[in-house]
């Protein structure tokens, strides 16, 4: 399904959503290129809540660049599937052989910021990351290991623990917490 739509369709959990919901709509509704790197102040990405089949666990990286456990997900970089961007972006950082997603649909929106940093000895302003969220699952018992170039661990957590394991506040009380609200209400 095309993005546009599927934000149409989609229903805000709270202020932050609303408001950022609404933000994606109109950078879309005028044509932005969003879905690639060119456009250097605000691009697509897809993240993803890994779960583990008892919505127990949550599989997080130990993300280079923050310096902090996070989430796991990428940019678009030109795919307009961002179901498919956060299932590949899963398997690269984790070395998961298998995730799926528990529902096709959009989980979580957030427009996040990203400050100027140093990737691969070339200097990347400060950014926005247009960022559609994914509900997917895993078997914690499978094998998994990091993406060097990208994190150094990975792990899995409780819903709890997951959220205290960052070590970027804004992302624990806007972010993971909203996540973990919203997980209760995927039962198994």
């Amino acid at each position: 399904m095309e993005l546009l739509w599927e934000l149409r369709a989609y229903r805000p959990w709270n202020a932050q959503e609303a408001r950022d919901r609404e933000e994606l709509l109109r950078r879309l509704e005028r044509g932005e290129e969003l879905y690639s790197r060119e456009n250097s102040d605000a691009h697509l990405t897809a993240s993803a809540w890994v779960v583990s089949p008892n919505r127990k666990q949550v599989l997080m990286a130990y993300h280079n660049l923050y310096h902090s456990w996070a989430w796991l997900g990428g940019h678009a970089d030109g795919e307009r599937d961002l179901l498919g961007v956060a299932m590949r972006e899963v398997r690269e950082e984790s070395g998961l052989s298998v995730v799926r997603p528990v529902s096709a649909e959009i989980f979580s929106l957030e427009i996040l910021t990203v400050d100027g940093h140093e990737k691969h000895r070339q200097y990347v302003s400060s950014h926005l990351h247009l960022n559609v969220t994914y509900l997917l699952e895993a078997d914690p018992s499978l094998p998994i290991r990091c993406k060097a170039d990208e994190n150094s661990k990975v792990g899995w957590f409780s819903p709890e623990d997951a959220v205290a394991a960052s070590t970027e506040p804004w992302f624990q009380e806007r972010i993971y917490r909203k996540l973990n609200e919203k997980l209760r209400g995927f039962s198994v």
